[in-house]
């Protein structure tokens, strides 16, 4: 009996919260017209791409050569670790190409500091074997929400390698502006970040919504902003789902 009220009360919210989405729409679309936004925000890690192996496997496996001898699970546990430590006198953790960062996150994380094996990690991570889109249909979307007249940007907490990992994706030129935190120099969620990338794109905050997959980075930080934001995997968990709601239809 437990159990079956237990379902019934888990319906009823996901039909509250449906509607609560609906009644929003509704709302923006009496603002604003059929289209809801006229920018799209999109986080790059976690939503619009993601790695295709696992961290701690690919320092793992070219870090064997190198003298590395952790396991997955110990380079996991000490890269987590080692990334949520204070960054210097700034909290900026990427900096231009952020190579001083990341060869203290390697090095921390693996206790290799060989500085081939460094390059080797760095330079893979700017490559296509490296990463993949999250949403295979993502190209066909981004062209229809385009053709809408909505603009779109990244906006990523990032160094200076993401405009060639997206070049290398073939996917740089779905995107009007790139807003990258090593070029802004402020990372999510500080609303500086997003209010840079309304400014590019000449839209106001109140006009933009952010898609991303880290509540507090994305979603409060962008609300910070003045954007309306949208968790992935959780309000959307597709982009033509993220179009639908803009009011495109794909």
């Amino acid at each position: 009996m437990r159990s079956g009220s237990s379902f019934d009360g888990l319906a009823k919210y996901s039909t509250s919260a449906a509607a609560v989405v609906k009644d929003y729409e509704d709302y923006r679309k009496s603002l604003y017209g059929d289209i809801t936004h006229k920018a799209l925000l999109v986080d790059a890690v976690g939503t619009l791409v993601a790695p295709s192996q696992p961290m701690a496997q690919i320092y793992r496996q070219m870090g064997e050569k190198y003298g590395v001898e952790y396991s997955e699970d110990e380079i996991l546990r000490r890269y987590r670790w080692a990334y949520g430590q204070p960054w210097g006198r700034s909290r900026l953790r990427y900096v231009n190409d952020g190579r001083p960062f990341w060869q203290y996150i390697v090095s921390s994380s693996t206790g290799c500091s060989d500085t081939q094996y460094f390059e080797e990690l760095y330079n893979y991570y700017t490559t296509e074997k490296a990463w993949h889109l999250c949403d295979p249909d993502a190209e066909k979307v981004f062209e229809a929400i385009k053709k809408a007249g909505v603009k779109l940007a990244v906006v990523s907490n990032f160094d200076t390698r993401l405009r060639p990992l997206l070049r290398a994706l073939n996917c740089d030129h779905w995107f009007d502006v790139v807003a990258v935190s090593a070029e802004v120099a402020a990372e999510k969620p500080n609303p500086t970040i997003f209010l840079k990338a309304c400014e590019l794109l000449k839209v106001k905050p109140e006009d933009a919504v952010h898609v991303g997959d880290d509540r507090r980075n994305d979603i409060w930080g962008a609300r910070d902003a003045g954007c309306d934001a949208w968790l992935w995997g959780s309000d959307v968990h597709s982009f033509k789902e993220v179009a639908r709601r803009i009011g495109v239809h794909v």
